[in-house]
């Protein structure tokens, strides 16, 4: 039974982590900390690192915070509310870096209509070059109107 609580806790806090990026990218990366984010929607920038790969470093922290006060003195609910936390951080890397933006060249040729959908409301997101005006904060949901699905 502890075990079943441990895999629903990681899981919520991953579907929770989608509400605090959408709210940390629209109140805090578009508002106090849009220095660290503006570079990231700058055409054509030329380099390995941006600022707001800050941001990585930052929802890092709490995470392996989580991990060292959830582990200690023995495995407690935090340490899976970090694993939660690093679960999403790993998707973000994966669908944002990668799949979005390319910045490594893993996944060419997708044909899933959800995932050409997150690219598509992501592209929205980037036409907006400044801070104000934004849309499509989140990563893994968005609105149903960036998904174009075959008819057969």
């Amino acid at each position: 039974m502890e075990v079943l609580f441990y895999i629903v806790v990681t899981i919520i806090t991953f579907l929770i982590m989608e509400v605090v990026t959408w709210a940390t990218h629209k109140y805090v990366m578009h508002g106090l900390l849009w220095y660290l984010h503006e570079d990231h929607h700058q055409p054509k920038y030329q380099g390995v690192f941006e600022k707001n790969d800050a941001f990585f470093v930052i929802f890092a922290v709490p995470s392996i915070l989580l991990f060292y006060f959830g582990a200690i003195p023995e495995l407690n609910y935090l340490f899976f509310i970090g694993l939660g936390i690093l679960a999403y951080g790993i998707s973000y890397f994966l669908i944002h870096d990668v799949l979005i933006h390319r910045r490594f060249n893993w996944f060419k040729n997708v044909k899933s209509p959800y995932l050409k959908g997150l690219r598509k409301a992501h592209k929205v997101h980037h036409k907006h070059l400044g801070k104000a005006d934004g849309e499509c904060f989140g990563m893994l949901w968005v609105p149903k109107k960036y998904f174009v699905y075959r008819k057969k």
